[in-house]
C-alpha cells in the first residue's frame, strides 16, 4: 500500500512539474470533485437551498450555479448575510463550502498565475523559449572567445539578432557578458540552450534563415574539432533535406588542433557544403592571431596611444618609431629573425603563418642567401625539433635546418661550436636542395639561464644583420610576462620588439608601454661616448617602449573580408587568363566590368574551387601587406604612407617581387602538404616529350607539384609571377573600392 502511495506521490508531483495546461486540468479536475461534494452538502443541509437561492439578494442566475458561486467568489459569504436567509445549518454549509474554495481555489488561481508567470520568465532566462526565425546570426558553444565573435558582428550590423546555443548555464553566461557589453547591447543576444548536433532542434532555431552560423564549442573539450565537424555535417544533412532553398551565408568552424586545421586546407571533407550555397570558413585561434600581427598589423599613434584595438609594429623592422619601421629592399643587407620561447600552439602556428608571409626581394644579396629564420627556443627542443619536422616533412626533405644545444657541457667546454645543420633530414631522392628564403633553427636549454641570454644578447645586438623579434608565447602567463620584464638590456636598448602571451586583457602590457613611449612632452636624451672621444646623444624612449600582448580572448575574432575578396580576385585573375601566353585580362577589360558583376564572377568561381586552392589564393593575398611594404621602401616613402599603394609597378619593381612570389608559393605548397617531384616524376626532367610531361604534371592531383624549385630555374610559367606582382595595385584598388561600395 505504502509503495502504491509514493508511485501515485511521484506521478503526481511529475504531473503537476510540468506545462501549465496539465496544471489547470488538475485544478478543473478537482473543482469538479469540489462541486459534486458541495452539491451533496448543501443537499444534507435541513432548509433547501434551492430556495435559498430564490431569495432576491443573491443574484446568480441559475441555482445550480450556488455550490460553484461559494467555490470561486470572494463575495459569496457577503451575500449570504445580506439576504439573512435559511437556517444555521445551512448557513454554516455554506460558510464551509466558502471557506474551502477561498483557500483552496482563489489560491490555486492566484499560484497557477504567479506560477506562469515565474515558470515564462524561468524559461526565457534558461533558455528555452524561442524568438527567431530569420536574419539572425547563430553562435553555437559558448567558448571564451565568445565576446569576440559577439562584438564583431554588433559592429558589422548594430541591429543584428544573435542567438547563442549552449547547453551551460545562460544566467552565468550573461552575467560574465556584462563585463564586456552594455545591457543595452546585450538586448541583441538570446541565449537557448540547447545541443548544436541535434537535427531535430534545428527546427526550433530556425538554421535555415540564419545569416551566419559559428560553430565554437568549447575549446577545452578533448573530443572539440570532432564534434565540430559533427555538427557542420548535422546542419548539411538538415539543409540539404529543405526543398526550400534557404541557407545561411556562411558556417564558420573553429578547430583547436592545429594538425586538424591544417588538414583541412587540402582536404574536401566538407564539398557538399558550398554546392548548398554556402560558403565554409576553418578557423583556428591561433593562426588568426598569427595574422593578427604578420597581416593585419597597426602601426601606434604619435603619442604612443593606439588608435585600433591591436597596433602591432611590423616583425620587419625595429622598434616602436615610426622611422624605424621600414619594407626590406632587394638591397637590404638584413634578414627577418623570429624568435619563439617554447614550441607551444601559438609559437607553431605563429611559425607556419610566418613561413607563409614573410618573404623578402633580398633573398639572394651579393650572392649570400638572406632567408627569413625562424628559432624554437625549448628544454626540450631536441624532441620538439623532430615533432615539428615529422609535421612538415616535405619541407626538411629539400631544407637544412639549424640545431643548437646550449646544454652540451661536454662541447662548450672543448670550445667547439654546437650548430650544425640537419642534412641527415635531406631526401636523397632529390637533386636540388637548400633553394627556400625560410630557414628553421631550434635550440636546446633554458631561456633563463645564462648561455641562452648569451645568445640573446648577440642576437639583439647584430643591428647590421638582422630584424629581430622575440615571441614569448610559453602557456603561463606568469611566466611570459616575467620573461618579457627581464630581458637582456640589448635587448630594450635596441628596440627590439617583444610580443607577450596573454590570457584575458592586453591592459596592464598596453599601459606599461604607453608610459614607457611617452613619459614626459620632451622625451629624455641618452649619451654616450663615441669611438673618436666625442660624446653623442641618442633619444631613446623607455624600457618597456617596445613590448606587446596578443593571444588575448576577449578579441580574437574578426572578419577578414579584405582578405577574402583579394583572394578572390587573385583566383579570378588566374582563371581568366590567356593560356598558354600566361597573361592576364588586361587592366583597361577589367576596370570595364562593374564591381557588382565582377564580384558575383569572381565569387561563383571561387565556390567551384576545391579546398587547397582556397587556400592557395588566400595566402598569396595574406601576403600582399607585407609586398606592399616592400614597395613602399623602394620607393622611399614611410612605412603608413598608402597613398602610391595603387601606383602601377615599373619593370624594375616588377622583376623584385615576382622570385618573392614564387618563393612564397615554394614554402606555401610545401607546408600544405605538397612535395617536390622526384626526378622520375618531374615534368621538366621530360619537356622535350609533350606527352609524357602532360601526364608527369596531373600528379598535382596527388599533392604532387613540378614547380617547387628554384625561380631561376621555372620555364615559362614564372610568367604568372610577374603578372601577379604587375597587378598588385589593381587587386588593392579593386579590393578598397568594393569594401567601400558594400
Amino acid at each position: 500500500m505504502r509503495k502504491h502511495l509514493l508511485l501515485f506521490k511521484l506521478w503526481f508531483d511529475r504531473l503537476l512539474s510540468k506545462t501549465l495546461l496539465q496544471q489547470l486540468v488538475v485544478l478543473v479536475v478537482i473543482l469538479c470533485l469540489a462541486y459534486l461534494l458541495s452539491v451533496g452538502m448543501l443537499a444534507c443541509s435541513r432548509e433547501s437551498w434551492l430556495a435559498f437561492c430564490h431569495d432576491k439578494s443573491v443574484k446568480i442566475g441559475n441555482p445550480l450555479l450556488w455550490p460553484l458561486y461559494l467555490l470561486l467568489d470572494t463575495n459569496a459569504l457577503n451575500n449570504m448575510y445580506v439576504g439573512n436567509h435559511g437556517s444555521g445549518w445551512l448557513l454554516f454549509v455554506s460558510t464551509t463550502i466558502f471557506l474551502f474554495g477561498a483557500f483552496i481555489f482563489n489560491g490555486w488561481i492566484i499560484g497557477l498565475i504567479s506560477n506562469a508567470i515565474e515558470r515564462r520568465i524561468k524559461k526565457h532566462n534558461d533558455g528555452f523559449i524561442h524568438y527567431l526565425t530569420s536574419g539572425h546570426y547563430i553562435i553555437m558553444g559558448a567558448d571564451i572567445m565568445l565576446p569576440s565573435i559577439i562584438r564583431q558582428i554588433l559592429d558589422h550590423d548594430e541591429r543584428a539578432y544573435i542567438l547563442l546555443i549552449t547547453a551551460a548555464d545562460a544566467n552565468k553566461i550573461r552575467e560574465n557578458l556584462l563585463a564586456y557589453f552594455s545591457s543595452q547591447q546585450l538586448e541583441r543576444l538570446i541565449i537557448n540552450y540547447g545541443h548544436r548536433m541535434s537535427e531535430e532542434y534545428y527546427d526550433d532555431i530556425h538554421i535555415e534563415g540564419a545569416k551566419e552560423i559559428f560553430i565554437v564549442g568549447m575549446r577545452s573539450t578533448e573530443a572539440h574539432d570532432a564534434i565540430n565537424v559533427e555538427c557542420v555535417d548535422a546542419i548539411r544533412r538538415y539543409l540539404a533535406k529543405r526543398n526550400d532553398n534557404l541557407h545561411p551565408q556562411r558556417i564558420t568552424c573553429v578547430f583547436e588542433d592545429l594538425d586538424t586545421y591544417a588538414a583541412f586546407k587540402t582536404s574536401e571533407i566538407f564539398h557538399e557544403v558550398p554546392k548548398l550555397g554556402i560558403e565554409f570558413v576553418p578557423y583556428n585561434y591561433y593562426a588568426f592571431w598569427a595574422r593578427q600581427i604578420f597581416v593585419h598589423q597597426r602601426h601606434a599613434d604619435a603619442d604612443g596611444r593606439e588608435s585600433c584595438n591591436i597596433p602591432y609594429p611590423p616583425v620587419f623592422g625595429t622598434g616602436l618609431l615610426p622611422e624605424q619601421h621600414r619594407g626590406i629592399t632587394p638591397e637590404d643587407k638584413h634578414f627577418v629573425h623570429l624568435v619563439f620561447v617554447g614550441t607551444t600552439n601559438f609559437a607553431v602556428a605563429f611559425a607556419m603563418e610566418a613561413a607563409h608571409i614573410l618573404h623578402f626581394p633580398n633573398f639572394m644579396h651579393n650572392g649570400r642567401p638572406h632567408r627569413t629564420r625562424i628559432t624554437f627556443i625549448d628544454r626540450n627542443a631536441d624532441t620538439e625539433k623532430d615533432i615539428f619536422i615529422t609535421r612538415n616533412r616535405h619541407l626538411f626533405d629539400i631544407q637544412p635546418y639549424i640545431y643548437q644545444d646550449l646544454t652540451d657541457e661536454a662541447a662548450l667546454r672543448k670550445n667547439t661550436n654546437p650548430m650544425g645543420w640537419g642534412r641527415e633530414t635531406l631526401n636523397p631522392k632529390y637533386k636540388m636542395h637548400d633553394f627556400l628564403d625560410v630557414e628553421f633553427e631550434f635550440i636546446r636549454g633554458d631561456v633563463f639561464s645564462h648561455r641562452v641570454q648569451q645568445q640573446i644578447r648577440a642576437w639583439a645586438e647584430d643591428a647590421d644583420g638582422q630584424y629581430l623579434s622575440i615571441f614569448l608565447a610559453q602557456p603561463s602567463q606568469r611566466l611570459n610576462f616575467a620573461m618579457g620584464m627581464n630581458m637582456p638590456d640589448e635587448v630594450y636598448d635596441n628596440n627590439i620588439p617583444i610580443f607577450i602571451r596573454q590570457d584575458r586583457s592586453d591592459n596592464f602590457v598596453t599601459d606599461l608601454r604607453y608610459v614607457a613611449y611617452h613619459p614626459y612632452k620632451t622625451p629624455p636624451k641618452y649619451h654616450f661616448v663615441d669611438v673618436n672621444g666625442v660624446c653623442q646623444e641618442q633619444e631613446r624612449k623607455g624600457r618597456y617602449a617596445n613590448i606587446y600582448p596578443f593571444g588575448m580572448s576577449d578579441v580574437s575574432f574578426s572578419f577578414d573580408t579584405e582578405s577574402l575578396l583579394r583572394a578572390k580576385l587573385i583566383n579570378y585573375l588566374y582563371e581568366t587568363a590567356k593560356y598558354p601566353d600566361n597573361k592576364f585580362k588586361s587592366i583597361i577589360e577589367l576596370d570595364a566590368t562593374p564591381n557588382a558583376k565582377l564580384l558575383q564572377d569572381a565569387t561563383e568561381r571561387w565556390d567551384k574551387l576545391s579546398v587547397a586552392l582556397k587556400w592557395s589564393n588566400m595566402y598569396c593575398a595574406f601576403s600582399i601587406p607585407t609586398k606592399l611594404a616592400t614597395l613602399r621602401a623602394m620607393r622611399g616613402l614611410t612605412p603608413t604612407d598608402t597613398s602610391h599603394d595603387t601606383d602601377p609597378l615599373s619593370e624594375d619593381e616588377v622583376c623584385a617581387m615576382a622570385p618573392v612570389e614564387h618563393n612564397r608559393w615554394n614554402v606555401e605548397k610545401l607546408l600544405m602538404g605538397f612535395r617536390k617531384a622526384y626526378p622520375n616524376e618531374d615534368m621538366y626532367e621530360y619537356s622535350t616529350n609533350e606527352t609524357t610531361a602532360s601526364k608527369l604534371k596531373d600528379n598535382r592531383k596527388h599533392l604532387i607539384h613540378h614547380d617547387i624549385r628554384p625561380f631561376s630555374d621555372l620555364k615559362e610559367i614564372r610568367q604568372l609571377d610577374y603578372e601577379l606582382s604587375r597587378y598588385i595595385p589593381w587587386i588593392v584598388r579593386k579590393s578598397g573600392s568594393m569594401i567601400n561600395t558594400n
